[in-house]
């Protein structure tokens, strides 16, 4: 069981993901050309809220995650809402190659710091994506640890032009990004701090 799976039954307790996620959601509607005709991968969905909130703008969307407690708090809020074009997908795209189709987006909030190999996860996006598909990602900025604490093994946060080059090698185009979401996080007893999120858009070739 990896920390999210603990993590998920609390998950939409949190009126901070919901507010990240709308104005994510909100991002992408304005960056993104999304049309009914659309397939696409939220990477790392966790409970789904941004697909839900996209799911009237695309034909289908494929909620991957690899916590298998995420995916079945999704499967559980499909059911109630009877929401017909979400499926869900128990997957470690870090680990493994997925081989059952290609997507016209690919979006992903907040996951990007967590995964080990940016260099390799960015190249199968593009190997992922339909020609003239979009990537999305909505992360953290660069910041000094404290975010998550001592003890954390991934990113803090992105230098935007390191992560722009990144994409920029694996034959990404229109390359743009902007602020997007500041969070509010308590970091001590006595200290609190804002962290800015990026949202970053390009273009497969």
């Amino acid at each position: 069981m990896n920390e999210f799976d603990i993590k998920a039954s609390e998950w939409d307790n949190n009126p901070m993901h919901w507010s990240r996620s709308e104005a994510v959601a909100k991002e992408i509607k304005s960056l993104i050309p999304l049309n009914k005709g659309m397939s696409a991968l939220e990477y790392g969905a966790g409970t789904g809220i941004t697909s839900f909130l996209l799911r009237d703008y695309l034909k289908e969307i494929t909620l991957m995650d690899n916590s298998s407690e995420m995916i079945n708090i999704i499967n559980a809020k499909i059911i109630s809402s009877e929401v017909k074009n979400l499926r869900t997908l128990n997957f470690n795209l870090e680990t493994d190659e997925y081989k059952e189709g290609k997507f016209d987006l690919i979006f992903t909030q907040m996951v990007l710091h967590h995964v080990v190999d940016i260099e390799n996860i960015i190249y199968k996006f593009h190997n992922l994506l339909n020609s003239n598909g979009y990537l999305v990602i909505a992360d953290l900025y660069e910041e000094d640890g404290s975010f998550h604490g001592e003890g954390f093994t991934g990113h803090n946060g992105f230098n935007i032009v390191g992560l722009s080059d990144i994409i920029r090698e694996n034959s990404f185009l229109n390359i743009n990004n902007r602020t997007c979401f500041v969070i509010d996080r308590k970091i001590s007893e006595t200290e609190s701090k804002q962290f800015e999120v990026f949202i970053m858009t390009a273009q497969r070739d």
